[in-house]
């Protein structure tokens, strides 16, 4: 389809979406869609707004409509999980779904944002191998969060949340991986314990604080290694407020828009069975947030 006539839909036009309640500050459309144009495929992203309580009946949804694939976000995630038969390990694992698919008629259900991140971690190139990571946050963000610190080889995890008893929880999921890998969980007063953050090799937002807060927890940025890589799940056209207090003290940082990406890219081949062509989402993200490609 050439890519003038990409406004145009028709009958023969297929579709991907993202369920989520808000939706309406999503990017995902914009990743999605440019890669369709520049497969010059007959296909489109939308965003629907569903509420809560509609979500049972919007997935249900999915076969009769012949969509193709569904994302997941806020609050959708851990519901979904409970509501697809057929979920993926790694679904099962992090008790999350943001990837659907419908095969025969009957819903699968996958979970991209722990290799999303763990792309997005060996992409920025962190020597991670051997090292602490600092995970902030207990629930399903933080669950990919651990996840992928897993992957890139992390020997040590500590989980620091609000409630530690959240985080002794999410540490006992990840029972089952955890022979050569040690992990502990504490309260918020952790991130400012010197001792403790001292051999961090990263650090992890995986909350909402500073999206939903004006400000972030206390954190003695400047006991942190210089070389610590702070990383936050959120991202927006502006440092949050975990990034800048980072960026003031010169340590290296990103947001979560790489990841993002990433999850995107490998939704995207989930949905259509062919990879987006190499740059096109991670340029029409940047656009979208006023960023240089």
């Amino acid at each position: 389809m050439p890519r003038e006539t990409f406004d145009t839909i028709s009958g023969s036009t297929s579709f991907t979406a993202i369920l989520g309640d808000p939706v309406e500050h999503s990017l995902s459309p914009a990743m999605h869609n440019a890669a369709y144009a520049e497969l010059g495929l007959d296909r489109r992203y939308l965003a629907f707004r569903v509420a809560p309580e509609n979500l049972r009946t919007a997935l249900r949804a999915i076969p009769a409509l012949g969509i193709r694939g569904i994302n997941l976000t806020v609050p959708h995630k851990i519901a979904a999980a409970r509501i697809i038969p057929h979920l993926s390990r790694e679904a099962g694992l992090l008790g999350a779904v943001n990837c659907v698919v419908s095969r025969g008629g009957r819903l699968f259900g996958d979970n991209t944002d722990a290799r999303g991140l763990e792309r997005d971690l060996r992409r920025i190139g962190g020597a991670l191998a051997e090292q602490r990571v600092i995970v902030i946050g207990a629930g399903g963000a933080a669950a990919s969060a651990v996840l992928a610190a897993i992957r890139v080889r992390a020997v040590e995890i500590t989980i620091v949340n609000r409630t530690a008893s959240r985080g002794h929880a999410l540490k006992r999921r990840f029972s089952e991986l955890l022979r050569t890998i040690a992990i502990d969980a504490r309260d918020l007063d952790a991130l400012q314990d010197r001792d403790l953050l001292r051999d961090a090799a990263c650090v992890i937002n995986a909350t909402s604080m500073g999206l939903t807060t004006r400000d972030f927890a206390p954190l003695d940025y400047a006991a942190t290694p210089r070389d610590c890589f702070f990383y936050d799940l959120l991202y927006a056209p502006k440092l949050t407020a975990f990034l800048s207090p980072a960026a003031r003290a010169r340590r290296p940082y990103s947001d979560g828009a790489g990841m993002l990406v990433a999850q995107g890219e490998l939704a995207f081949r989930l949905f259509n069975g062919v990879a987006p062509p190499p740059g096109v989402m991670r340029r029409a993200l940047n656009l979208k947030l006023g960023r240089d490609s």
